[in-house]
């Protein structure tokens, strides 16, 4: 390609109009959102023509820096993984969550590290976890110009009181208590709600009964949308969650491609005349 056609590329990408909060929050009811876990410039740039959304999650504990728990990340972490993927993305709505610690104390504390990571990255939106608790920190951002996404249901970062990743909403009492929740944030300002884990009908009827549109993992397919983490998509590990849905085995793909390197490395087949420089039969 040459470089006035390079430029022609960039300049009409450039000038793509990113999906606002807005345009996102009226996809009630419409065609289903579709949104994926981003955290580096290059899989933001894959991802973004097939994504509404790209969601930089704290799920980036696992999948990037082998954590046991989302719990150790903070907030330096998700700015950076944050500016990265907006860098690489034109079109989604580019959606950051708030780490563990950075916004349970207050809505003031929740506001000072929200206005950072919308400040240094450059996203349309922070996400973080909590039901009727977080509602007062929901709506507080919501007035200063922070848009957020909630999180209820089975949530990561509360896993040392939930004692675990299992499904939740199986009980009677839980199922009412997350369906408050789902209410309480909507009703706060969210634009959007996630629903993780639990039982289908409940998501399902949190689907109908809030005006934002829903995302569903682990929930419902009657919710307004659907994300998953990218890593477990692609097949990068070998345990997942029931709710995972594997498109790629990249993870056997990626050890053939190295196990090919290693024994054209061994076999002094790599490199080849091709691949040097001023060297017999180098081009």
């Amino acid at each position: 390609m040459s470089t006035t056609a390079t430029l022609a590329a960039a300049a009409a990408a450039a000038s793509t109009p990113r999906i606002s909060v807005p345009a996102f929050r009226a996809r009630k009811r419409q065609e289903p959102l579709v949104m994926l876990t981003a955290y580096t410039a290059r899989m933001a740039e894959l991802l973004d023509p097939h994504c509404d959304a790209l969601l930089v999650g704290d799920s980036l504990a696992q999948t990037i820096y082998g954590l046991p728990s989302t719990v150790p990340v903070t907030l330096d972490m998700m700015i950076a993984h944050g500016a990265a993927v907006v860098r690489g993305s034109r079109r989604a709505l580019i959606v950051v969550d708030m780490p563990f610690g950075s916004y349970e104390e207050s809505p003031e504390q929740a506001f000072r590290s929200a206005a950072r990571v919308m400040k240094e990255t450059g996203a349309g939106a922070v996400k973080l976890e909590g039901g009727q608790s977080m509602a007062p920190t929901v709506a507080y951002l919501s007035a200063r110009g922070i848009p957020v996404m909630g999180h209820v249901g089975l949530t990561p970062q509360a896993v040392n009181i939930l004692g675990g990743y299992g499904a939740r909403g199986k009980g009677e009492a839980e199922y009412a208590r997350i369906a408050a929740d789902a209410a309480a944030v909507a009703d706060a300002g969210a634009f959007s709600l996630v629903i993780e884990g639990v039982v289908e009908p409940l998501a399902a009827s949190i689907t109908e009964a809030v005006a934002c549109p829903t995302i569903g993992i682990g929930a419902s397919a009657r919710c307004d949308g659907q994300v998953l983490v990218v890593d477990d998509m692609l097949g990068m590990f070998d345990r997942t969650a029931r709710f995972v849905k594997r498109y790629d085995g990249l993870a056997d793909r990626i050890q053939q491609a190295a196990q090919g390197y290693a024994a054209e490395v061994k076999a002094r087949t790599f490199p080849g005349a091709a691949h040097l420089y001023g060297a017999p039969g180098a081009a």
